[in-house]
């Protein structure tokens, strides 16, 4: 038998594509009561029973309080937050777009601090709750076309592995998210071969069952979490080198 899930209301954010809306999907096809953010609900489209859409721009702090209030006052205590909001734009080194750097923190990085701002207040007068964002594999080592998306994903990274120890003695626990490869609209920008490219159903089913198992770090594939945590263990020069024979001739192939 299916074990019920510990949650009795979720909140995620990037719901309207990819890994969050499938967290949403499966979440709510489990008995929780989810609700879904995108930046208008148009983005959501239709929804499954058992979701209710709160539009939201994660990068106004303001209208991310607001939510957190409203979804209380309609569904309750928000038991699990997926912060999964987020933006990625390849960066090529002869465009250098300021702006593509802008966006992605605003996003990426700064909304997570939104939704956190919104959400602990409440989850520490409680002491009670779960929140979890999504970062990436790509926040472990810099990689080629991520400079802007990248740091973020490390910035959360570190964010996380900074609030855990405290927050955990306040009774509320704490999970960072890195996938790998997602078959998610973003990915569909590049334009590289990549590896171990998972879909979003399988994604989001080893999110919520490390979400259940209570894990702080959910890192997926296995195989390529491991390549790229053994990367982070290398010295520069050896390192720079195969991000030159396996990653740049990778990425210059024509496709």
């Amino acid at each position: 038998m299916i074990q019920s899930p510990p949650w009795k209301t979720a909140w995620i954010t990037g719901a309207s594509t990819g890994i969050g809306r499938e967290i949403a999907v499966q979440l709510a096809a489990r008995g929780v009561a989810v609700a879904a953010s995108a930046r208008s609900v148009e983005k959501l489209g239709d929804l499954p029973a058992g979701i209710r859409a709160y539009a939201v721009d994660v990068t106004d702090k303001e209208a991310m309080a607001a939510t957190v209030r409203r979804i209380e006052s309609d569904m309750g205590a928000i038991d699990l937050a997926v912060l999964g909001a987020g933006i990625y734009r390849p960066l090529a080194v002869d465009a250098f777009d300021i702006e593509n750097f802008s966006a992605s923190m605003a996003t990426n990085y700064m909304g997570t601090i939104h939704g956190l701002a919104a959400l602990l207040p409440p989850m520490l007068s409680r002491r009670a709750g779960h929140v979890a964002w999504i970062a990436s594999v790509a926040g472990f080592r810099g990689l080629p076309k991520a400079a802007a998306y990248g740091p973020t994903k490390a910035a959360l990274i570190n964010l996380a592995e900074s609030l855990k120890p405290e927050l955990e003695q306040k009774g509320i626990r704490v999970s960072v998210i890195n996938p790998g490869f997602v078959k998610t609209p973003l990915t569909d920008q590049n334009e590289f071969s990549m590896p171990f490219l998972m879909s979003p159903e399988d994604a989001a089913s080893r999110v919520i069952a490390g979400l259940e198992a209570h894990r702080f770090e959910i890192s997926f594939p296995r195989r390529f979490v491991f390549i790229l945590k053994f990367a982070r263990l290398l010295p520069y020069p050896l390192y720079f080198a195969l991000v030159r024979r396996f990653v740049l001739k990778q990425a210059d192939k024509p496709q």
